[in-house]
């Protein structure tokens, strides 16, 4: 277990405004930033990030939203970060996103869901590698 998770406010969030409100929800869970920056990713870089996911259908779709406006990055602390992250950004499909969690929020839709969060101990530190350096950590 890990204490540390990683997250993106997608997109749609950021350009609606919403990041702040993000922000605070996050902060009031409990978790610490530790790190955090605003990028504008590139088509090469939203591509590699979501390599994983290379062989689906959605995946050209997926990468040229992610380069539509800014995104921020953020790497967050707190005791078992990344169970907790998931259930405070609710599922995946805003529809069925427990009240209160981010995604029932602010999503518009299962695929502009608003937020990102990492889905294991592995792929946070692998995703907080990706978007910092480790002089970019505080």
């Amino acid at each position: 277990m890990s204490n540390i998770t990683f997250t993106m406010i997608k997109p749609e969030a950021v350009a609606a405004g919403n990041t702040g409100a993000i922000l605070n929800k996050i902060e009031g869970a409990g978790f610490r930033i530790v790190a955090m920056k605003k990028v504008h990713l590139s088509k090469e870089r939203a591509g590699e990030f979501y390599a994983v996911h290379s062989e689906r259908p959605f995946y050209g779709e997926l990468v040229d939203y992610m380069c539509e406006s800014p995104i921020i990055a953020a790497i967050l602390e707190k005791d078992n970060a990344v169970a907790d992250f998931r259930t405070l950004i609710g599922a995946t499909n805003p529809a069925d996103a427990a009240e209160g969690t981010i995604r029932a929020e602010f999503a518009e839709s299962l695929a502009k869901n608003a937020v990102h969060g990492s889905d294991s101990d592995e792929n946070a530190n692998i995703e907080a590698d990706f978007h910092f350096s480790a002089e970019e950590r505080f």
